[in-house]
């Protein structure tokens, strides 16, 4: 069970501060028990929601759990997947809708366990907001204008379709723009774009301003606490190596835990994770930090994922998931 967790950083709150720190694992000496130490490499994007990883390396966690773990970056999902499939990653950290259409695509992934989520109620970690010279007061308003996402077919625009369909607009008539979070704000400014879905530490800033305004929090309004990021492998990994997988699920559930319940320690580390600036670490919200896999919300993930044409065939989950 999700306990909702105020806290800061985000998402699918994709800020591309500079990595540096993404190596090394325990020595190879031999974990707690005297054991050989497993060798294991895990692929982040370099976000904030990504430093509960190198967080559990620095405390020795993946250590306590026999894993010399090596912590190495991909851009996004769409260089991450065909490393985790082709084994060059054996474990990644990215959102659910990524793996799911991976799967649709022929890619045999595993979802692994949960990782992050959003928060069901309250202020979110990610929303849309809008010009205000736009005329947008609802969801519906969307319709017929220009609002800006990171990724084309992601959970940004399928949650917003799903808001504007529910809220009696037609979601086919949103021109959604692909752009860097970074250049919204800018782009909002200048006219260029009506609304734009952006992340923490942007959404504060967007609709404490003069000339921005929240429209609404797309996942709580469509998918309410939706996973918005998970852990996966290659279906052949996870076959091929049951006691590395046992020790890397305790291991990340210690990790997400300690996470959790450790919000200043995350902070401190996306200082030196991302070499994010202190006062900014210290405003940004958090995503809620749980090892737990929400089928429920899948389910209603992949639902829209068919029903907006994202996927070509229903999801089974049962074939997504990795059994316990």
């Amino acid at each position: 069970m999700k306990h909702p967790f105020a806290r800061a950083a985000a998402v699918g709150t994709v800020l591309t501060f500079t990595l540096t720190a993404c190596g090394g694992g325990g020595t190879t000496g031999g974990g707690a028990d005297g054991e050989e130490m497993q060798p294991l490499t895990i692929g982040v994007i370099p976000i904030a929601p990504s430093a509960p990883v190198q967080l559990a390396l620095d405390e020795g966690i993946f250590e306590e759990h026999g894993l010399d773990v090596t912590i190495e970056t991909a851009q996004g999902g769409a260089a991450m997947l065909p490393a985790v499939s082709g084994g060059s990653m054996d474990i990644g950290v990215g959102n659910p809708l990524s793996v799911i259409l991976a799967k649709d695509q022929g890619l045999d992934m595993k979802i692994l366990s949960g990782y992050s989520s959003s928060m069901p109620e309250g202020e979110d970690i990610t929303g849309v907001a809008a010009n205000r010279d736009a005329g947008i007061a609802s969801w519906a308003d969307l319709a017929g204008k220009r609002v800006a996402v990171n990724t084309i077919n992601g959970q940004g625009d399928l949650t917003i379709k799903e808001a504007v369909s529910q809220d009696g607009g037609d979601p086919d008539a949103v021109e959604f723009v692909e752009m860097p979070f970074q250049d919204m704000p800018a782009q909002l400014d200048r006219g260029e774009i009506d609304a734009a879905w952006v992340p923490e530490p942007f959404l504060t800033q967007l609709i404490n301003g003069e000339q921005t305004a929240l429209v609404g929090y797309n996942y709580q309004d469509t998918v309410p606490g939706l996973d918005t990021m998970v852990t996966f492998s290659s279906a052949s990994f996870a076959e091929e190596n049951p006691e590395v997988l046992e020790n890397y699920n305790a291991a990340i559930e210690d990790a997400l835990q300690f996470a959790q319940e450790n919000p200043e320690r995350v902070r401190e580390t996306l200082v030196s994770f991302l070499n994010m600036p202190e006062e900014v670490a210290a405003d940004l919200r958090l995503e809620e930090f749980d090892a737990e896999v929400d089928r429920d919300e899948l389910e209603t993930l992949s639902e829209l994922m068919l029903k907006y044409d994202v996927i070509s065939n229903e999801a089974n989950l049962d074939e997504i998931i990795q059994a316990d």
